[in-house]
C-alpha cells in the first residue's frame, strides 16, 4: 500500500469541518520532520464538529483507523498513511464518514 506517512502534525478534519488531532503521539524514536509518526495505536479525537441530525447535535468525536497490516511498522504497530482506511465516529460509535487528510510527503528518521 502506498501513501504519505501521517504524523502528529498532519492536518486532518472530519467530513463536517471538525478538527482531528492526535490524543496520543508516542511512537518510539521514529519521527517525521520532528513530529512523531502516527500508528494504529494512537488515539485521535475530533473537536468542533457541527454535524446535526434532524436538528439534534450529532458531532464526530473520534476517528477509528484501520492500518494496513504487513506494511511498515513502529514497535510492531502499523504506521498510518494518508491512504489508510478510517471512519469518524459519534460518541455512540455511529460512523459518519471518512476523515479528510491533507498530508505532505514526509522524510523519516530513526533514532
Amino acid at each position: 500500500m502506498s501513501g504519505s506517512l501521517l504524523d502528529a502534525g498532519a492536518v486532518i478534519g472530519c467530513p463536517h469541518g471538525g478538527r482531528v488531532t492526535a490524543a496520543t503521539t508516542q511512537s518510539g524514536g521514529v519521527r517525521a520532520q520532528g513530529a512523531a509518526v502516527a500508528t494504529a495505536a494512537h488515539t485521535y479525537v475530533v473537536t468542533g464538529c457541527p454535524h446535526t441530525v434532524d436538528r439534534v447535535p450529532s458531532p464526530c468525536v473520534a476517528v477509528r483507523w484501520t492500518a494496513h497490516a504487513g506494511g511498515v511498522t513502529v514497535d510492531g504497530v502499523p504506521v498510518l498513511l494518508d491512504t489508510s482506511a478510517a471512519q469518524c465516529l459519534t460518541a455512540a460509535f455511529v460512523p459518519q464518514g471518512p476523515p479528510v487528510v491533507q498530508a505532505a510527503q514526509r522524510k523519516v528518521t530513526v533514532r
